[in-house]
Formats: structure tokens, sequence, C-alpha cells
């Protein structure tokens, strides 16, 4: 079962992606107990190949939202930091 699919239960929900340059970051913090973990995936296309690289931070929030917030946080900061090379 998808972690979406556990987060909101039943089939998941298409989530939008936040687009950053030619990147396209999609949330998913992780549902740890009372918080949530920062987490996503971050898909860029070459050649019409679409590449993704997963991502699961230490850092944890104590909302959805403030989690969803730090996941494009990060990301940005990472694509801004190693660019297309998250993808080798």
């Amino acid at each position: 079962m998808s972690f979406l699919s556990k987060l909101f239960g039943g089939k998941p929900k298409e989530v939008e992606p936040d687009l950053y340059g030619d990147y396209r970051i999609y949330p998913e913090p992780q549902k740890e107990g009372s918080q949530y973990r920062v987490a996503g995936r971050v898909e860029k296309d070459f050649d019409g190949e679409t590449k993704t690289h997963d991502f699961v931070r230490a850092d944890t929030a104590g909302s959805l939202e403030s989690a969803v917030e730090a996941t494009i946080r990060k990301a940005r900061l990472l694509v801004d930091q190693q660019g297309d090379r998250i993808f080798k």
C-alpha cells in the first residue's frame, strides 16, 4: 500500500508537484507517531525519460503542512547544491 494511501486512507490522491526550474518536487512526508518526517521525491525529464530521486531527512515537523513546506525547502536546496548529480 502506498504512503499516501496509508496517510489519507483509500486511494492515494495525486499531489501537484512544486515546480522548481526543470525539476518537479513531490512532498511525501512520512507520519511517525505524532510527527511527520521530511521526505519526498525530485523528478526531471531527460530525453523523454523521467529520472527520480527519493529522499528522507532526519528533520521532523509537528504538522503535515509544516512538513510539506520543509520538504520543498530541503528539495530546493538539494537541487541548488547538486543539480542533475542527484540522479546518478
